[in-house]
């Protein structure tokens, strides 16, 4: 968990670079365009209890290809929440920009064998953002399976 300059908390789902499976073992991006990666985010979203989509209304959820090119972190970036995290006493900043979370679809690919494993990576990434939007570290998400 990184805060930025404007307070932000900017929270990360990434995998250590030891960790990813080789390249061949993945599943192509070309068998999983950007528009059917969305019908999976958005079936993920549909599938959480009420009170998690209601505790979530107002959070952007977008969808790239790639995380930014300025990202430098170690492994490879699957997610990330940008925003205040909604345990944070105070909430957002007048004239700050609204809470996202992003999914990166070519590395989440990349940790995939079948598309069923793109579904339910998409699941677990939105979850882990999710999570740190409730105010939940690294270490809390771990232990309760989203990591």
């Amino acid at each position: 968990m990184a805060t930025t300059l404007a307070g932000e908390l900017e929270n990360t789902t990434h995998l250590p670079s030891g960790s990813l499976r080789h390249r061949l073992d993945a599943v192509d991006a070309d068998s999983i365009d950007l528009d059917a990666f969305e019908r999976m985010v958005t079936e993920a979203l549909e599938e959480l209890p009420d009170w998690v989509r209601d505790a979530v209304d107002g959070i952007a959820i977008m969808v790239d290809d790639e995380p930014p090119a300025d990202w430098h972190g170690r492994g490879l970036l699957l997610g990330q929440f940008h925003g205040v995290a909604r345990t944070r006493i105070g909430g957002r900043v007048p004239g700050s920009l609204p809470d996202r979370i992003e999914l990166y679809r070519v590395p989440i690919l990349k940790v995939s064998r079948t598309a069923d494993d793109v579904a339910a990576r998409v699941r677990k990434v939105l979850g882990h953002e999710i999570g740190h939007a409730f105010g939940l570290g690294e270490n809390r998400l771990r232990e309760l399976g989203w990591y």
